[in-house]
């Protein structure tokens, strides 16, 4: 069963929309917050993506955006619009569990600096979204407290990590969204909803404030429901961040400007093709070549383009990314603060600890907690941990041969459209497949985002269209998104029909 689309147009109105009326003094921040509010009250029951809703503080920063307008302030270009903020990003006076029993009813004590700009640039955040925990997972059914449902078949998974993000803007209970990157967190679920989701070049959005899962991967980046709404809430949250030693000390690329321009003519296209084919759902291809079809229409250059070590990608990054979870993991010990097990007197420290995050973990994090151990144990590391980062020192090199000749790269976003819930809940080397053509930009490090291109003739459910650009040209992203968006693919345009309605 799919979510009815909502009758009110706020709800369908994209963020630079509401922005303008806002500004302009038609509507009221404080109506369109309350808009919002009702729809999530009147469907995240069926949908389960909100973890928490912040109505109170939502309708007060709601009422200080139009505080300003009548006092004749001006206005910044997202202020008063409404957002949905991973469940993953610290913000005071809500909980931050990331979706997990061991951080349950845990408040930070400090906001992120992803949150903090949010907050400057007078966004509205309604409240915090569901994910696998602690961002492991594409499917979002392995959070600890509740299954996202995708709006479009509410049988079928959002994604994930994501999930939760990617289905509130699907279901109209929030224009924007906020996610984190680690292997295809924000792309898979944006390319399984049909929506927008960019992961920035690594370092050029600031992780202070964000839980780690994995820190030589983790990248927080903008969710939308356009190319355009995407760009604005990307120049709001990135930038260098003192308080982030990996921050990259540049100016944040001109993406806004890109969105709006969409011109592609002579750009250099390379088709990976180590992405695509055998093993690929049908109908995702087909959606697939009628975008690159559109692509060259609208004057791009496309060629093939080999990267032979994209296909060990997936194998070095579930060495890596479980090997950093293990270290990260480390710190829920029982002592310092989230759940405590056992602590009664009759318990050794370790056996607190041990009952603590035998209860508080779910079997996903406990998996990649012991494989990442393993990997990095003496003896192991140099077969395991070192090879895989050898592979991945590969695969950026296989990116920067492609760039000196192609100014973007371009894959389906995901081998599959999404899966009915359950359907891989036994198969974890099932589930990972779905980050297939994701990890190798989180593994070089560069931008990449993806981009709805309609309907899969297969199911009728959405198809994301993957672009990756070298490091801060994020700008690269919006243009191709932008002219994708234009051609009308992902209302039936195009080659090959079959649009998202």
């Amino acid at each position: 069963m799919r979510l009815p689309t909502p009758e009110n147009p706020l709800l369908r109105a994209t963020a630079a929309q509401l922005a303008k009326l806002i500004s302009t003094g038609e509507v009221s921040a404080r109506e369109i917050a309350d808009a919002h509010l009702q729809r999530i009250a009147e469907v995240d029951g069926e949908v389960a993506a909100f973890l928490s809703i912040d109505a109170e503080r939502a309708r007060h920063t709601a009422d200080q955006v139009d505080a300003k307008r009548m006092g004749g302030e001006r206005l910044g270009p997202l202020a008063g619009v409404p957002l949905a903020l991973k469940d993953i990003f610290t913000y005071q006076g809500l909980p931050t569990t990331c979706a997990s029993r061991m951080l349950e009813g845990w408040f930070p004590p400090y906001d992120s600096t992803v949150t903090k700009r949010l907050l400057a640039a007078d966004i509205v955040i309604l409240g915090k979204t569901n994910l696998d925990e602690f961002a492991m997972g594409s499917s979002t059914e392995n959070s600890g407290y509740q299954t996202t449902h995708n709006p479009w078949d509410l049988d079928r998974i959002p994604g994930g990590s994501g999930g939760g993000s990617a289905a509130a803007l699907a279901a109209f209970e929030a224009p924007l969204a906020m996610g984190t990157d680690t292997g295809g967190s924000i792309r898979q679920p944006a390319s399984v909803t049909g929506t927008v989701g960019i992961k920035p070049t690594y370092g050029a959005t600031s992780r202070y404030g964000v839980v780690a899962m994995a820190s030589s991967l983790d990248t927080p980046g903008p969710c939308a429901r356009n190319v355009l709404d995407a760009a604005l809430l990307h120049e709001a949250v990135g930038g260098w961040d003192p308080m982030d030693s990996t921050s990259i000390n540049e100016p944040v690329p001109a993406v806004v400007a890109a969105a709006r321009s969409g011109d592609i003519a002579g750009l250099r296209i390379g088709v990976v093709t180590e992405l695509g084919g055998a093993g690929y759902q049908q109908g995702v291809m087909a959606r697939y070549r009628a975008a690159l079809d559109e692509l060259q229409c609208q004057g791009a250059e496309l060629s093939e383009v080999s990267c032979p070590h994209f296909s060990y990608a997936l194998g070095a990054y579930y060495l890596i990314m479980p090997s950093e979870v293990s270290s990260n993991l480390a710190r829920f010990d029982a002592m310092r603060y989230g759940l405590r097990i056992g602590d009664d007197g009759s318990h050794s420290a370790e056996e607190v600890t041990n009952l603590t995050r035998g209860r508080g973990f779910g079997a996903e994090v406990k998996r990649r907690i012991i494989i990442g151990t393993y990997a990095l144990s003496s003896g192991y590391y140099d077969a395991y941990y070192g090879s895989a980062q050898k592979v991945r020192t590969l695969i950026k090199r296989d990116f920067d041969r492609a760039f000196q000749e192609f100014d973007v790269l371009v894959s389906p976003s995901s081998p599959t459209t999404a899966w009915r819930i359950g359907e891989r809940a036994d198969d974890p080397l099932a589930m990972y497949q779905a980050d297939l053509c994701t990890v190798p930009a989180n593994m070089a490090g560069n931008s990449a985002g993806s981009f709805p291109i309609g309907a899969s003739p297969d199911d009728g459910m959405p198809v994301g269209f993957q672009v990756m650009a070298p490091p801060m040209a994020d700008d690269r992203l919006y243009l191709v998104g932008a002219a994708l968006e234009r051609s009308g693919l992902q209302n039936g345009g195009g080659k090959d029909g079959g649009g998202n309605e």
